[in-house]
């Protein structure tokens, strides 16, 4: 680094501490730094570069531990093991969502307590190490501590349509994703309303209802375009094909697996370019 270039550094240095308020003796620089990297993390992670997610979340953790901050500690935790999930590093997601709850129980915090209860019931369900109703029972009853935080709430309301959703209670269930994406425009989260509209719409399909379906989906994709999500697109549009193949809609199905098809190649995603040419190929 050329001189000049460490003077003007340390002249900005200089200039930012006698423009800033009078110091409180409290430091934010690495809280901050983590509190950042946690947020890029989940939007990475919801708009499916998972494997990037993972190391910008180990990251933020590492910053939230160099902080010592137990209640940050415990949400990248959260975050690291639904990555982890996702990953199909399933014990270490567990392990994650553990720790987070011992941490929680530490802090003494019981609506962090509830929530990672909540996460670890959801990967419970996800990887059918627990009954759909026995992850209803916790979620209502973990849900009950949860007044605070908006973004937990919705998450509690996610898992609980997902566990309504397994049971066949498809009325209740998109009850449940309808006012977690009501939660999610308020607070402007369009990641997460697509991802609302899109289990939205398992449920209708589940339900016999095609038409509200392909709405759903329709609502999903049209805020994927607009926030340049590439991942939800290509879930969407495969979606898309699913739905109409199950409506015996054959040609509009095809149609829309090769639309995702497409994305997934521009994504250079060899995985899901497979797995949607078997659908293509009704396998």
């Amino acid at each position: 680094m050329k001189k000049n270039t460490v003077y003007i550094l340390l002249m900005l240095v200089l200039l930012s501490c006698s423009s800033a308020p009078k110091n409180t003796g409290d430091v934010y620089i690495v809280r901050d730094r983590a509190e950042m990297l946690l947020e890029s993390a989940n939007r990475e992670a919801s708009r499916g570069y998972y494997d990037s997610a993972l190391l910008i979340v180990n990251e933020s953790k590492r910053n939230a531990v160099l902080a010592d901050d137990p209640s940050l500690i415990v949400r990248c935790s959260l975050s690291r093991g639904s990555i982890l999930f996702v990953l199909g590093r399933t014990d270490e997601a567990f392990s994650e969502w553990e720790q987070a709850i011992e941490e929680a129980q530490k802090l003494g915090n019981p609506e962090l307590l509830s929530i990672c209860r909540i996460f670890h019931a959801r990967g419970m369900l996800n990887s059918g190490r627990s009954s759909a109703q026995s992850v209803l029972d916790t979620v209502n009853r973990e849900a009950a501590n949860i007044r605070n935080d908006q973004m937990f709430i919705a998450v509690s309301l996610q898992v609980k349509g997902s566990a309504l959703r397994a049971l066949g209670s498809y009325r209740e269930a998109e009850e449940a994703l309808m006012q977690s994406l009501a939660i999610h425009e308020r607070a402007g989260y369009l990641e997460n309303v697509s991802y609302d509209w899109y289990t939205i719409a398992s449920i209708r399909s589940l339900s016999g209802d095609t038409q509200g379906a392909l709405q759903a989906l329709e609502s999903s994709i049209s805020i994927d375009r607009r926030i340049e999500n590439t991942w939800g697109l290509a879930a969407s549009w495969r979606a898309m094909g699913d739905v109409y193949r199950r409506a015996a809609r054959e040609q509009e199905a095809l149609e829309a697996y090769n639309r995702a098809r497409t994305i997934y190649i521009a994504l250079g995603n060899d995985y899901e370019i497979a797995e949607t040419e078997k659908r293509i190929r009704n396998e």
